[in-house]
């Protein structure tokens, strides 16, 4: 027979197993509902709810239940403000566009407000791959912009006619991800407002220039005039009247200069055109800059993107631009000049030329397409002026894309 402490051992040893079998059950229910929760939670999923009448797990449920709802409400709050910024963002006038960044860059847009959506002209915007359908410098502007280039701009055209914008960005790291917030601003109408101002200052300077000439040729004609008239009956200074004449001599040869200078703008000659490869045009120009580029002890360099490049244009005329292009650099006393050519997704050819040398202010981006605009003590204000003349006959374009400490970037389209 069992004894009665036998009998007790057993009833303990049931107990205690049974006990351990249930915490055991317990701990895997626990686990796996806490396991459930947070892979919930994790996708973002709040649409659960555990039972809180069930006695055995109402206090583990009502805590799991907790959890939930102060989730969600975080989650409710953050939406929240994300569509308060949205609606903020669209409201202002500067547009902005969101692009995610990663190892191999996709285009992804993950934000793009209202103003962007108008100045682009595209209903949606997802990838900035389809802003090839809007212009493929635009695409390609979005694509190379970065905080390094400090300030893009690049012009279209549309149903309004030319457009004109102001692209910069910032990188930043958005919800772990990161991405590049790109600003872009209308500039057109202020570009017109830049033109006005152009001719307005172009008047200014010859007005400036042809009185400053005349005023002492008048002044001195009139001068010798009463002289002569006043000593009929004494004999003429001979010397004096010799200096006066040197003077108005020198003073219309100058003004005879300045004169034929204006005449140059004005009256380009139409480009013979001819088809040649890139690559001897910039043998020739480099061959024809060596002796100042060797004395300011700058580097010259040149790289081809696209294979055998051909342009079908005034071979002197483009060597003009560039060895203008070349002089300005030496002459802001860069140390590295480089040239790039290829050919973009529109079959255009793409020349850019970058140095080092001082930067263009800002204040100045425009007005060095001024004619006679000079911030040089020597300078003629004639060689940027007369390099757009050239490649508007060329059904091209130059534009300085970029001027900062690290560089300043010229480009030269042509189409």
């Amino acid at each position: 027979m069992i004894s009665y402490e036998n009998v007790i051992l057993i009833i303990i040893a049931t107990a205690l197993i049974s006990a351990i079998i249930s915490g055991m059950y317990y701990a895997r229910r626990t686990h796996r509902k806490v396991s459930y929760i947070l892979d919930a939670l994790e996708d973002k999923e709040t649409n659960f709810r555990f039972d809180e009448k069930k006695v055995l797990y109402r206090r583990l449920n009502k805590t799991l239940n907790r959890i939930r709802l102060i989730f969600e409400k975080e989650k409710q709050e953050i939406n929240e403000q994300e569509r308060y910024y949205g609606q903020m963002l669209d409201k202002v006038k500067t547009a902005i566009v969101v692009v995610e960044l990663n190892e191999k860059f996709s285009g992804k847009v993950s934000y793009c407000n209202l103003a962007a959506l108008n100045i682009l002209g595209v209903a949606t915007l997802s990838n900035i791959r389809q802003l090839a359908n809007v212009s493929h410098e635009i695409q390609e502007c979005f694509e190379n912009i970065s905080e390094a280039n400090n300030e893009m701009r690049v012009s279209f055209y549309n149903e309004k006619g030319q457009t004109t914008l102001a692209v910069s960005s910032s990188e930043t790291s958005l919800q772990g991800k990161n991405v590049k917030i790109i600003v872009i601003n209308d500039i057109s109408n202020e570009m017109s407002r830049n033109e006005e101002m152009s001719w307005n200052k172009l008047i200014r300077v010859l007005t400036h220039e042809i009185m400053n000439t005349v005023t002492p040729i008048a002044s001195l004609s009139h001068t010798l005039s009463m002289d002569i008239t006043s000593s009929e009956n004494k004999p003429v200074n001979r010397e004096e009247l010799k200096l006066g004449l040197d003077t108005i001599s020198e003073s219309a040869r100058g003004l005879i200069k300045f004169v034929d200078t204006y005449r140059s703008l004005t009256r380009v000659s139409a480009p013979v055109k001819k088809a040649f490869y890139l690559q001897e045009l910039i043998d020739r120009v480099t061959q024809l800059t060596r002796e100042q580029i060797s004395a300011s002890g700058a580097t010259l360099s040149y790289i081809e993107k696209s294979e055998d490049i051909l342009l079908y244009a005034d071979e002197d005329q483009i060597s003009q631009v560039l060895v203008n292009l070349i002089r300005n650099a030496i002459q802001a006393k860069a140390t590295t000049i480089d040239l790039t050519a290829e050919i973009d997704f529109s079959e255009a050819v793409v020349v850019n030329i970058s140095n080092n040398g001082t930067p263009i202010s800002k204040e100045n981006y425009e007005d060095i397409f001024v004619p006679f605009y000079t911030t040089k003590q020597e300078g003629t204000g004639v060689g940027l002026s007369l390099s757009r003349q050239i490649m508007r006959l060329h059904n091209g374009s130059i534009s300085l894309v970029c001027s900062n400490e690290k560089n300043t970037v010229f480009k030269l389209q042509f189409k």
